[in-house]
């Protein structure tokens, strides 16, 4: 299946700084492509490009095989985006506001009157719709803009940041309607700093630093570059003799040991090697009072790929 959306070789310069070098990925038709980074990696300056709305110095984006153009704006019109900054009327209400965008796209009349009932319904705000966009939440505001994005029904939506600064509730409902798109065959890409979101939304993940990719693939295949893919604490009835944790350490699947006073962190390559430690530690006469286990997190891989030192 060819790819809904190919990138190839972009790069872009701002004077002396090179912010997007030689950047390449795809994406299919109904995939969910999490676009993660850190700070001043380029993903915003990504974005951009992959809009039209930033000239590339070299390279393309095609959109199923045609070339984006700063002036084609019949490609352009299949991509919804959802800007970080929010674009709202703050003194018109939520209908108003979707209906002067809508008019951008050229939509009139019972058409736009009844895709702008579809998209509120889609983000949960049908029964606001009247009301002026100042008296809503940062989350419904949130919520809106998506909307506002998806009123020419585009096959590929992306998504800046869509949920900074909004409640767990409003943040839930994002999900949803994402989802939601999804399972409609929409091809999404999310950039975020939270990798929770994208570990419950995407499907395919690509990694940029210093604008380059250092990662393409499945959540899966990301994982299993991590030498831990699973932990387990144990709170013990003693604490550990000194003899027993050289052998601990020594046992198979685990690849490292924090012992303190009478707990054990233990890291696993995967998640089934807990209840062989567990059943080891028993028989050599730890008996444990507690335990508890965990899987390795997007944010585990994404740290052990760009780095742990702290960034502007």
């Amino acid at each position: 299946m060819q790819p809904i959306l190919q990138v190839k070789l972009l790069s872009k310069s701002f004077g002396e700084r090179r912010a997007v070098s030689a950047l390449s990925f795809g994406l299919k038709q109904g995939q969910t492509l999490g676009l993660i980074g850190p700070n001043g990696a380029g993903k915003s300056t990504t974005v951009s490009m992959l809009c039209g709305l930033l000239r590339p110095d070299s390279g393309e984006v095609l959109l199923h095989g045609v070339a984006m153009g700063q002036g084609n704006s019949a490609v352009k019109r299949q991509i919804g985006l959802v800007p970080q900054e929010l674009a709202l009327f703050e003194d018109l209400s939520a209908r108003e506001n979707l209906k002067i965008f809508g008019a951008l796209y050229g939509l009139r009349g019972s058409a736009l009157r009844n895709r702008c009932d579809e998209v509120l319904a889609l983000v949960n705000l049908g029964d606001r719709a009247r009301d002026l966009i100042g008296t809503y939440s940062g989350g419904m505001k949130r919520r809106l803009n998506i909307a506002a994005a998806l009123l020419h029904d585009p096959q590929l939506l992306i998504l800046d940041e869509p949920t900074v600064g909004v409640d767990p509730h409003s943040r839930n409902a994002i999900f949803e309607s994402l989802e939601t798109l999804k399972k409609q065959g929409h091809s999404l890409i999310y950039t975020s700093h939270y990798m929770e979101e994208v570990e419950r939304l995407a499907d395919h993940i690509v990694v940029i630093d210093h604008g380059q990719v250092i990662a393409d693939e499945s959540p899966a295949a990301l994982y299993l570059r991590l030498p831990a893919r699973a932990a387990l604490h144990v709170d013990l009835q003693q604490a550990i003799t000194h003899d027993t944790l050289r052998l601990l350490e020594t046992r198979p699947g685990v690849t490292h040991v924090v012992s303190a006073a009478q707990s054990l962190d233990i890291a696993l390559r995967e998640t089934d090697d807990a209840l062989l430690v567990l059943e080891w530690l028993v028989a050599q006469g730890c008996r444990p009072l507690y335990f508890a286990t965990a899987k390795a997190r997007l944010e585990d891989v994404f740290l052990a790929l760009t780095g742990r030192t702290l960034r502007d």
